[in-house]
């Protein structure tokens, strides 16, 4: 595998992961609110697709761990991956919660393009 494969797959991977978190940080009600404002809260069907969505960006993030890594060490690299996108939402819904979509569907655009990038490579 080259470099830039494996480049390009622990990028999907970190953005699937960012993405799945900020959708599941947007479905829950009080992080909801911190975005759009007081007494705000998602519909049901919205609440619904952003939990889809959550587990669809960890599932993909885990599937580009362990096509980097293998199956013994991807699931410690999805781990790693976890880890630092967590400390993002964290440090982005506490710091600059106004960003937090924005962050979200950037993520979500840059695993999609480093995934397109491994299938062409």
């Amino acid at each position: 595998m080259s470099g830039m494969h494996e480049c390009l797959l622990a990028l999907a991977g970190l953005g699937a992961a960012l993405a799945g978190f900020v959708s599941l940080s947007l479905a829950m009600d009080r992080h909801w609110e911190q975005l759009h404002g007081r007494g705000s809260e998602p519909r049901p069907a919205l609440k619904r697709w952003l939990h889809v969505g959550g587990i669809a960006g960890l599932a993909v993030s885990l599937l580009a761990c362990i096509a980097l890594r293998g199956a013994g060490q991807g699931w410690v690299a999805w781990a790693g991956m976890l880890t630092v996108a967590a400390v993002a939402m964290a440090m982005m819904l506490t710091y600059a919660t106004r960003g937090v979509a924005r962050l979200g569907m950037g993520a979500a655009a840059v695993s999609l393009l480093s995934l397109i990038g491994t299938a062409a490579t």
